[in-house]
């Protein structure tokens, strides 16, 4: 069956008028038993260490890549490590927070309530407050017949993850700003397996023309039920209210997710910034995401001052997935195809599979790591394994140190 042929429907990106804002961003610490509590080889536990918190608050909008994380990227700067490892423990708390038990009846839910969300996934205080959960609709037009099967198999709409906005003072100032994080999670129901596999690319309808995405993203951002809105409107009115509601103070925005979460949080970042006028920055720190658009996607996202830290693990196939890459040095739209023949690379134009890496890179490696190498394909894709690598890593020159000490500002 050729999957990219099933039919989906879904809106277009549109630009409502929007609150004017601020500039700013934060972050919060929740760390976890796994992957956080890691041992090495000789199963000595890796210790926590705090870094200078004053050069965070000073400095955040270079951490939140304002200058596209020059300087900080190799060798790796330990405050931005931490900051990394922060977002990474918000998608964990998304993972930690999904039911993913095919046999309940609650498959594809929030196991937690609202206000407990951070407090029972996280183990540490995180001085964020949980304001919106956030679910994803997929948009393949399946028989009515599903809808009478198992439990795994009927849910269009699935719990994808949350909304969640420091409260704390002592963090704001900690920070030098009020955060907003956004915090996606990857596939978990075979619906949204359906539409990762629709690789063809589709218009995002974005202002300057020409942009395309991953056709299932989309699907599953934009689409939407009779009782369930689509993910695109649920962010668009939390963003519209916390603008209004913060808008006389300092305030970042700042998403973040693995796998499928990572594309959805660059699809999220780009309806933001395209969207709402006079938006303060947006950042995107993505673990193990797949390629989300086109040439003109990406430039798109550049234009609109969106910032994309993506963490690549580069035995990580899902990392190199869908399509073909466009030569990122150039403007043109030629193919980057390994020197396949012309007519192949027409073909992949053709067939809309032409894609972009998007933003800044910060490429680590499985195979450096003695307790990972050995592991398989799964393995190099888990959030574990790149929140380890990240806290291992320390230079090109020196891809992962086997006494790390975990850093926390």
């Amino acid at each position: 069956m050729r999957v990219s042929a099933i039919a989906v429907t879904f809106n277009p990106f549109t630009s409502p008028a929007t609150p004017k804002l601020t500039q700013t961003q934060t972050q919060t610490q929740c760390s976890f038993p796994s992957p956080l509590q890691l041992t090495t080889p000789e199963n000595q536990q890796l210790s926590w260490t705090h870094c200078n918190s004053d050069q965070l608050a000073k400095n955040w909008l270079e951490y939140q890549g304002i200058n596209n994380w020059e300087g900080l990227l190799d060798p790796l700067d330990d405050i931005l490590r931490s900051e990394i490892l922060r977002y990474g423990h918000f998608v964990e708390a998304a993972y930690r927070a999904c039911d993913f038990d095919a046999s309940s009846p609650s498959f594809g839910s929030c196991k937690f309530s609202k206000n407990s969300l951070l407090t029972r996934a996280c183990t540490r205080e995180t001085g964020y407050k949980p304001t919106k959960n956030l679910r994803a609709t997929c948009g393949i037009q399946l028989p009515a017949w599903l809808d009478r099967g198992p439990t795994w198999l009927s849910p269009r709409s699935s719990w994808i993850g949350y909304v969640a906005m420091c409260q704390d003072k002592d963090e704001i100032a900690r920070l030098g700003r009020r955060d907003l994080a956004i915090a996606f999670r990857g596939t978990a129901t075979w619906l949204e397996w359906l539409e990762n596999l629709r690789a063809t690319l589709t218009d995002v309808g974005g202002p300057g023309g020409g942009a395309m995405v991953e056709s299932g993203f989309l699907s599953l951002y934009t689409s939407g039920s009779a009782t369930c809105p689509s993910l695109q409107q649920m962010v668009r009115e939390e963003i519209g209210r916390v603008l209004e509601m913060y808008s006389d103070e300092p305030l970042s925005l700042t998403l973040t997710g693995h796998s499928l979460g990572a594309a959805l949080a660059i699809l999220a970042a780009y309806d933001i910034n395209t969207s709402f006028n006079n938006a303060p920055p947006v950042t995107v720190i993505s673990f193990g995401g797949p390629r989300v658009g086109n040439h003109n996607f990406r430039r798109e996202l550049e234009q609109s001052g969106t910032k994309i830290l993506r963490i690549v693990n580069s035995d990580d196939l899902i990392t190199r997935v869908p399509g073909f890459v466009i030569n990122n040095h150039d403007t043109s739209t030629a193919v980057n195809a390994a020197g396949l023949p012309s007519w192949v690379q027409r073909r992949v134009e053709d067939a809309q599979l032409v894609y972009a890496d998007v933003g800044q890179e910060l490429k680590l490696s499985s195979r450096e790591c003695p307790h990972l190498s050995k592991g398989g394909m799964a393995a190099c894709h888990e959030l574990s394994t790149y929140l380890e690598l990240v806290n291992g890593f320390v230079s090109s020159n020196c891809p992962f140190r086997t006494t790390a000490d975990r850093i926390l500002c």
